[in-house]
């Protein structure tokens, strides 16, 4: 990782808000308790982040700390030499390690910070191809982080390739240190008490969660350029938003950072058509300026500027891939929206904007949806899918009705803005 600045007083600020963020991470996000394992995934590059988090895991009494780092130069290494019939295949033993892990109590961290382009130029057959194994192989790790089985928490570290998809004009430890700056903000670490700031945070959040609950709108109407779309909402939803309690008790964030709200639609209830306000960067692939129409929840036609072949071959995923498992609203005016950066991560561009995600829904938005089979969340029209993935559709232009059970519509937001206290 590329952490050379200008003097040493910067290097100085550097090293303290990383610890920031890794005490945050830890803390706030994970909210780790004394005897639990912590499993965490990493690209290499991350490799400081992931030192601050550990030792702060084993400070917080973590029992064991366990890193698998990924690298991105060994995946283009596979893409440009493997074998064709390889990318049927993924590290099934390694997932089902992971998933032996969180059924016997661990807790989770993933540290993003992907080139968004790194496949780019390859084969996208390959890519749906190694994607879809992948899928398949984690999906038993999946449901219990989808499920909020366990505590878990995903953060970013700035790394010199994502650095300079964002800062492109910039030379490259300019943008790194741009990117870690970003981050910090994002975070809430340059504050002088990130704790107390992100316990006001989720207060606010939660606040939000409490209206749109009582409110128990049957749909949201999403209304502006390229954009005419119904989200009929599950039945027996719930909002959520902020830090959230894990069946295991453990109340975490699961985001670092996060300013969205979000609730489970109906799979067969979404029609009308959308149009992204953010590029999708999907598993080293740039989607750029996607364009779906929805019909009894199901897309039934899609384009994309750029990434489409990948964008359909995500669709053709499962029957679920072309439904909708999460919508989230989220106001312009969040810090994330007004820093003006287009980070190209979804961790980041999701908070900036209102979004929907294609694929598997969250069991933990549906009342006592932890209780139930998964007959039950589908019967609420809970969606199941290999895949859950965000995508942006809000902007300041972008209007928002709620739609109350009797058929009546009420603003909810105006120009991206809360207008529904």
């Amino acid at each position: 990782m590329n952490e050379q600045f200008r003097n040493p007083a910067d290097a100085t600020s550097h090293a303290k808000l990383l610890d920031r963020l890794a005490e945050v991470a830890v803390r706030v996000g994970l909210g780790l308790k004394p005897g639990q394992e912590l499993v965490v995934t990493a690209p290499l590059d991350a490799v400081a982040l992931v030192r601050r988090i550990t030792e702060h895991a084993y400070k917080a009494g973590a029992s064991l700390v366990t890193t698998v780092l990924s690298d991105e130069e060994s995946t283009l290494m596979r893409f440009r030499h493997g074998r064709n019939e390889g990318f049927d295949t993924a590290p099934t033993w390694l997932y089902e390690g992971m998933a032996a892990a969180y059924k016997n109590g661990a807790a989770r961290l993933a540290i993003v910070g992907e080139d968004p382009s790194l496949l780019a130029k390859e084969d996208p057959e390959k890519v749906s191809r190694a994607n879809r194994a992948r899928s398949k192989a984690y999906m038993p790790a999946l449901n219990m982080i989808a499920g909020f089985d366990i505590n878990w928490t995903i953060v970013a570290a700035a790394t010199p390739a994502w650095a300079k998809t964002v800062f492109q004009d910039d030379p490259e430890d300019v943008a790194v240190s741009k990117l870690w700056q970003a981050i910090f903000a994002a975070s809430r670490v340059d504050t002088p008490d990130p704790i107390a700031a992100w316990e006001k945070h989720n207060a606010n959040l939660q606040a939000r969660t409490r209206m749109l609950n009582d409110k128990n709108y049957a749909a949201l109407h999403f209304r502006g350029p390229g954009t005419d779309l119904r989200v009929g909402l599950a039945d027996g939803h719930e909002w959520n938003g902020g830090s959230t309690a894990a069946k295991n008790g453990i109340v975490c964030n699961a985001n670092i950072p996060t300013e969205e709200v979000f609730t489970t639609p109906h799979k067969d209830r979404v029609d009308g058509y959308v149009t992204s306000t953010k590029p999708l960067s999907y598993n080293g692939t740039l989607i750029q300026d996607i364009q779906v129409r929805f019909a009894g929840g199901r897309i039934v036609e899609s384009k994309a500027r750029t990434g489409e072949a990948v964008l359909n071959k995500v669709l053709d995923t499962d029957e679920g891939a072309r439904r909708l498992g999460e919508v989230a609203l989220v106001p312009f005016s969040s810090p994330i929206s007004q820093s003006g950066l287009l980070f190209f991560n979804t961790l980041f561009d999701e908070n900036a904007s209102s979004h929907i995600a294609l694929g598997q829904a969250y069991s933990k938005c549906i009342r006592n949806g932890g209780t139930m089979s998964e007959d039950e969340l589908a019967s609420h029209g809970s969606n199941k899918s290999l895949i859950h993935i965000d995508w942006m559709i809000g902007s300041d232009q972008i209007d928002v009705d709620g739609i109350t059970q009797d058929g009546r519509a009420e603003p909810l937001m105006r120009g991206g803005e809360w207008v529904m206290q």
